[in-house]
């Protein structure tokens, strides 16, 4: 049973992974914590430029692919801290969304 044994020759670096939080079980999962982080990239740009009118654009279609991309990331989470920031990221798009709605909409 010497393959029981073996480990991934990567598998000593997995402490030093920027996500290492969001794996709380104990387990990688790589798609389901680079949905959350881009549900929380979006939000966060979808926030930001919501602050400018001129901006209502980028706000509005950024807003709504963050709570698309918020929407199933909260489909497939398999640990708390996924679901943790993808809330966050959730709620930054609708506010981005919605903002960039009333500065304009989605077309000019």
């Amino acid at each position: 049973m010497a393959q029981a044994v073996r480990r991934s020759p990567l598998s000593h670096f997995s402490h030093f992974s920027p996500f290492a939080f969001l794996n709380s079980d104990g387990r990688p999962h790589p798609v389901e914590n680079s949905f959350a982080a881009v549900t929380l990239l979006l939000g966060g740009v979808a926030a930001i430029t919501a602050i400018w009118d001129g901006l209502h654009l980028v706000s509005s279609w950024t807003g709504l692919a963050g709570v698309a991309t918020g929407m199933w990331a909260q489909f497939i989470s398999a640990t708390t801290g996924e679901r943790f920031v993808t809330v966050i990221g959730l709620g930054a798009a609708a506010v981005g969304m919605y903002l960039g709605v009333a500065h304009g909409g989605f077309i000019t």
